[in-house]
C-alpha cells in the first residue's frame, strides 16, 4: 500500500453537521476499498487563491491515507460527483 494526501475544498455555505458528514463519507469510501486513514487535518475556512465559480471563501480538509490504486480511483470518482466539493487534489507522497 502506498501513501496518499488527498485535499478536499469544501462549499463554505455548508453547516458544520453536512461538512463533518462528508469528511466521514469521504473516509468510509476509503476505507470500504481496502484503504486506511490515517490523519484528518480539518484546516477550516480559508479564501481560495482565485475565485472558483462563485466561491471566494472555501472550506479545507487533509486526509493521508494509504491505500492501492482501486481505492484511490473510487475515492476520487467519489469526489468528482460528489455535491458541496469545490476542488480536490489526491497526490502519492514520497516513499
Amino acid at each position: 500500500m502506498r501513501n496518499y494526501e488527498c485535499m478536499v475544498i469544501l462549499e463554505p455555505a455548508l453547516e458544520t453537521d453536512a461538512l463533518d458528514a462528508l469528511i466521514a463519507k469521504f473516509s468510509d469510501v476509503a476505507l470500504k476499498n481496502g484503504g486506511k486513514i490515517e490523519n484528518v487535518n480539518k484546516w477550516g475556512k480559508r479564501r481560495l487563491a482565485h475565485q472558483i465559480g462563485q466561491n471566494t471563501d472555501g472550506y479545507y480538509a487533509v486526509f493521508d491515507l494509504l491505500g492501492e490504486n482501486q481505492t484511490i480511483s473510487e475515492l476520487d470518482r467519489i469526489l468528482k460527483i460528489t455535491d458541496g466539493v469545490i476542488r480536490h487534489m489526491i497526490i502519492r507522497q514520497g516513499k
